[in-house]
């Protein structure tokens, strides 16, 4: 099952995506959760009844509602970098025995379609289309066996960098989290949906149509249960966290020359099984 939060007629809810139809949540349950937190600390109860109810009901085209970000407010958005071994390679690093971690904030994050936006002190703007983890029930030193049962689903974010504020110091705060950087969704992907861990999927992204990262989530260092597993020791994950988990090689500071993203670009990050996030380049 595919759930997105969209804007529409009545104002933001959650939808139902099949094809290019969406299902507006509350038309087919009306005492259902009217976003996207309630909706995943429901649980399979409330995605059970969501496809009893599917059959019968009426939808809109998707082209019509205004596409949000799955989880418009996350709670906490945990990030891994340096998680796909020609990744690291190819930026002189080793490969890790432990992951690298950072945090993005709200304010970073942009909407399927909507534009990223190039901060006026750099120009050194570039993609990283990364598989990402929807956390959907509350976890504490879990398992690594275990880790999967707490796993709701799965979305795409494009942690786009400004890279030479990410060098600036060994912290990698700063070039991760310019406002309008960092695009989320277009859907969420229920875990059931994919195979265990979202594993062997392929991860691209492309640039104005020309293919720039072509790998599979396999080649993760981290799987998603490792992931899970270790970032639970650390603190406790609640319904409607998510974890980005690293991308693979190709980014554009790496190639040679290096490879910007620039106002009037158009960059598509593609999981399959999850989607397209499809977003313009603007300046600020």
């Amino acid at each position: 099952m595919h759930l997105a939060t969209f804007r529409g007629a009545a104002g933001e809810t959650v939808g139902i995506v099949e094809g290019e139809t969406v299902f507006a949540l509350p038309e087919l349950l009306p005492n259902a959760p009217r976003d996207m937190i309630g909706v995943i600390s429901a649980g399979a109860p409330l995605l059970a009844k969501i496809g009893a109810a599917l059959p019968n009901a009426k939808g809109v085209a998707l082209s019509s509602v205004e596409l949000l970000p799955p989880l418009p407010r996350p709670g906490k958005i945990l990030c891994l970098g340096l998680n796909y071994a020609l990744h690291a390679k190819e930026g002189g690093n080793p490969i890790p025995d432990y992951p690298s971690l950072f945090v993005r904030v709200q304010s970073s994050i942009v909407a399927p379609n909507a534009p990223v936006i190039r901060p006026k002190v750099s120009d050194k703007l570039d993609y990283e289309c990364e598989l990402t983890i929807v956390i959907g029930k509350t976890a504490r030193n879990v398992p690594e066996d275990k880790a999967l049962d707490y796993v709701f689903g799965y979305t795409i974010m494009n942690d786009v960098s400004v890279r030479d504020y990410q060098r600036k110091t060994t912290q990698w705060t700063a070039g991760k989290n310019f406002d309008g950087t960092g695009p989320l969704g277009p859907v969420i992907a229920t875990a059931d949906s994919l195979p265990p861990g979202a594993s062997g999927l392929r991860i691209a992204t492309r640039l104005n149509g020309e293919t720039m990262q072509d790998s599979d989530t396999s080649d993760m260092i981290f799987s998603t249960a490792r992931t899970v597993s270790l970032l639970s020791d650390i603190m406790t994950l609640e319904p409607g966290d998510v974890i980005a988990t690293g991308t693979p090689s190709g980014v554009g500071y790496a190639r040679k020359p290096p490879v910007w993203m620039k106002p009037g670009d158009v960059v598509e990050v593609e999981v399959e099984g999850i989607g397209i996030l499809r977003n313009p380049i603007e300046s600020a």
